[in-house]
């Protein structure tokens, strides 16, 4: 018999709708996703939309008075520019993480556990761990420049985010 399971994730709200960008590997075998702002307030989500070829997902709440982010140009990052991950680390109590680090390298490409070649990608030594998966990757404007997405376990303070221009 199959026993439900349940995961963490992380996500940013981009829109006055309630659209939230994350990653497809967060919500792809999700039957039921609920979303948690940082400031407790809980809601229902519904899948809009998948890639699992970028590891891309949208999905959308109902709410009002709404965080949303601001997306930058990930394309003017420079190797060695400062960067924010947010996320929700382990899914640990008390609310979301936040670690700093530089952009290490541009335009990578890793092949994810699934098969999936992800191209583009910014690597940076800001912690992402397990949970952080599509949080915002933040330059020091306070712009998403990236989509928080793997890590190299092979390696220690590797991680990869998915550039906001190619999201």
């Amino acid at each position: 018999q199959a026993v439900p399971q349940s995961g963490v994730g992380s996500g940013m709200i981009f829109d006055d709708a309630g659209h939230i960008l994350t990653n497809n590997h967060v919500v792809e075998a999700a039957s039921d996703i609920r979303v948690t702002l940082p400031d407790g307030r809980t809601f229902p989500a519904k899948l809009v939309g998948t890639d699992r070829r970028t590891d891309l997902a949208v999905i959308k709440i109902d709410g009002s008075s709404l965080p949303k982010v601001r997306l930058g140009d990930s394309e003017k990052l420079r190797i060695g520019e400062w960067v924010v991950a947010i996320g929700n680390a382990l899914g640990l109590a008390g609310g979301p993480t936040v670690t700093a680090g530089v952009v290490g390298a541009l335009n990578r490409s890793i092949t994810e556990p699934n098969g999936e070649n992800l191209e583009n990608l910014i690597q940076t030594d800001a912690a992402i761990n397990p949970g952080n998966s599509g949080g915002p990757l933040i330059n020091l404007s306070g712009e998403v420049v990236g989509i928080n997405t793997a890590i190299a376990s092979e390696a220690q303070g590797i991680g990869f985010a998915i550039s906001i221009s190619a999201a």
